[in-house]
């Protein structure tokens, strides 16, 4: 008994991660994302991963028993905020500063939605892993953005604009690609920006 409950659930997945240094599980994780945005996700397999990283697949499903929870795995890993450290002291110059970031990413994070885009209806910890890893720790940070600018006088803090910002910004990002067929760079976000957001907000 006492060593059954030594060796619990936690333990043993514990001692089967702790085979893989941090770089290596990274390298993993880079490889698998990077094969769904160029071949999209059903066309990934762990075997293919396997052989892009020069392990055998019992490595992989060791430690990710299946390709859902290897993606799950690997998104959160890649979990990060492009808009931290924006604070310019102004809600425009933050916006464009902001902007920029999301441009500088675009192509990477919109190529990666849309390869997971039926995978991601299909299994709810994918699904929760993309919010968690993409959208709400940038969605946060902007609201953050938003909220300096209430604090400061630059916007009346019952704007009707403000709750839908993040949602102009990050829906440019996914709609230039489809309408288009360019990505969202930059440029053009913060262009877009320029003409559309700061006008709505009633800021120069």
């Amino acid at each position: 008994m006492t060593s059954q409950a030594a060796d619990g659930p936690d333990t043993v997945a514990a001692s089967r991660r702790s085979k893989l240094t941090r770089e290596r599980e990274q390298e993993f994780f880079d490889a698998v994302l990077d094969q769904i945005r160029a071949c999209g996700y059903d066309s990934v397999t762990m075997e293919g991963v396997a052989a892009s990283t020069r392990c055998s697949k019992a490595t992989l499903y060791r430690q990710w028993r299946t390709k859902p929870q290897f993606v799950a795995a690997a998104l959160r890993a890649s979990r990060r905020t492009r808009f931290d450290g924006i604070d310019t002291g102004t809600l425009a110059d933050d916006l464009r500063e902001a902007a920029r970031a999301a441009g500088a990413w675009s192509a990477k994070d919109t190529r990666l939605l849309q390869a997971l885009g039926h995978a991601v209806t299909q299994d709810p910890e994918l699904r929760t892993a993309l919010r968690e890893a993409l959208i709400d720790p940038e969605i946060d940070a902007l609201k953050q953005i938003l909220r300096r600018g209430v604090e400061r006088g630059e916007v009346p803090a019952d704007h009707p604009a403000l709750d839908y910002i993040p949602a102009q910004i990050f829906g440019v990002l996914r709609a230039r690609p489809v309408l288009e067929g360019k990505d969202a760079d930059p440029e053009y976000i913060v262009r877009f920006v320029e003409a559309a957001v700061l006008p709505t907000l009633g800021l120069t």
